[in-house]
């Protein structure tokens, strides 16, 4: 079931073109690694062939895409070729530019489901990741960007384990004007969310932000905390959690893909916020991602300032890439 729901405000031209110059910059290593790739084995032909397909599918697989899109592309390929509707280089990065658009626009539940707990207030949205995604940081921005949209925020600071993250919040709520509950270090996490859901209910907040610890997606223990987070939030609100959101550090290239398997298992993972994209060429870990689990991406970070946090759109990052 999917309770993800897009701004209605329609951004001036000005500012969705200058986002998009941003974009394509931070993701002008990625590009190099997956479409300057394939422009380089392509431009060596002036038609396809068998072994030009085959050096296609090599350069593919050592672009950080994953075998699984690999396979999803070259299937796609050959069938055109075979039909002898795909003849030029041209023809060939067309087809694997739809391809890879076809993998983003991934959707995770069945968007039509009109059940009651849909339009609960607030909405309650986890956040979860390993260490060192930028998982609180990100909380902190996504937090200011829905406030600016116009939603009332409440944050709450669950991950009680790492004294950092609750400091990194107090500044991000102050920055923003956001609402913040937050404990001791120590403090039991399903306790501090269960205080925070209270406190939203009788603020009448629009939506709850709740970051929880960064933990190993290797120690079962951990997860089965969140676990005792979700029951926590389900009982105090209606469909509670509406959305998990998993961070996942585009650095870490398939061990992301790896992060999203497993917490897959326990938590029920319903989209992606995907870090640290203007420093690295392994963006391609979203293809993988996607393809594989049928996650759709939500946000992307293309920067460290806070309106570098972005609404992921599958068509510009597609146009940043091939354009």
């Amino acid at each position: 079931m999917l309770f993800f729901k897009k701004a209605s405000r329609e951004e001036p031209p000005e500012k969705k073109a200058g986002l998009f110059a941003r974009m394509k910059s931070a993701l002008s290593a990625t590009k190099e690694n997956i479409v300057g790739k394939i422009e380089a084995v392509l431009g060596g032909v002036s038609s396809i062939d068998e072994n030009a397909l085959d050096d296609l599918e090599e350069t593919l697989l050592g672009a950080d895409l994953g075998t699984a899109v690999t396979d999803r592309i070259m299937t796609a390929v050959r069938a055109q070729y075979k039909k002898g509707q795909l003849k030029t280089p041209d023809d060939a990065k067309n087809e694997i530019r739809n391809q890879l658009a076809a993998i983003l626009s991934a959707r995770a539940g069945d968007e039509t489901d009109n059940a009651p707990e849909r339009e609960a207030t607030p909405q309650v949205w986890m956040i979860v990741g390993v260490n060192g995604t930028g998982k609180t940081t990100t909380v902190g921005k996504l937090a200011a960007r829905l406030a600016g949209e116009g939603r009332k925020m409440l944050v709450c600071a669950a991950d009680t384990f790492r004294p950092a993250a609750i400091e990194q919040l107090a500044v991000w709520a102050e920055r923003s004007g956001t609402e913040l509950i937050k404990s001791k270090t120590g403090a039991d996490p399903s306790a501090v969310l269960h205080d925070a859901l209270a406190a939203a209910a009788a603020r009448e907040c629009d939506l709850v932000l709740i970051d929880t610890a960064g933990r190993l997606h290797t120690k079962s223990n951990l997860m089965q905390e969140l676990e005792k987070m979700r029951r926590v939030a389900g009982r105090k609100i209606p469909g509670a959690p509406h959305e998990t959101l998993l961070v996942v550090d585009a650095t870490t290239g398939q061990n992301g893909l790896n992060q999203a398997r497993e917490f897959m298992k326990f938590t029920g993972i319903t989209g992606l916020i995907v870090t640290k994209l203007d420093g690295t060429a392994k963006g391609g870990v979203l293809f993988g991602i996607c393809q594989e689990l049928n996650i759709p991406v939500r946000y992307i970070g293309i920067g460290e300032a806070i309106e570098d946090l972005v609404e992921f759109s599958p068509e510009n990052f597609i146009d940043s890439l091939f354009k």
